[in-house]
């Protein structure tokens, strides 16, 4: 049950650092500059930091509870591409080059199928 805490309290934190960056980044570069830099920025940070932790948090404390609560708790509400990123960095670690190359051109593909059905189920249930 305490993990749960912990993953809680990540969360609650990298929601709102997502939520606040999205601001500073949209007035740096301003909200109608026709490419979401601000989804980007943030997926690639957080990739940055899920990858940091992971090494670190493997190699070094190895502390669960510290893992719940930063990768977990806040990468996980700041970015899911962090978990992304990391899944296909750790599946070519392990000498599995086109599964990745699969996982990343399944997801790139099917990830904007699946909202577009999504988009287009709540038009037809409206």
């Amino acid at each position: 049950m305490k993990t749960y805490l912990y993953i809680a309290i990540g969360a609650v934190a990298g929601g709102i650092a997502r939520y606040q960056l999205g601001i500073w980044i949209g007035e740096w570069r301003g909200t109608s500059a026709g490419f979401p830099w601000a989804t980007l920025l943030i997926n690639i940070s957080g990739a940055f930091v899920l990858g940091f932790l992971f090494r670190w948090l493997r190699f070094g404390t190895g502390n669960h509870h510290l893992q719940a609560l930063l990768g977990t708790g806040f990468c996980g509400a700041f970015t899911t591409f962090s978990t992304f990123s990391l899944e296909t960095v750790n599946l070519m670690m392990e000498s599995q080059t086109p599964t990745a190359l699969l996982y990343v051109a399944a997801s790139v593909v099917l990830a904007p199928v699946g909202c577009f059905v999504g988009y287009v189920a709540a038009g037809i249930i409206e």
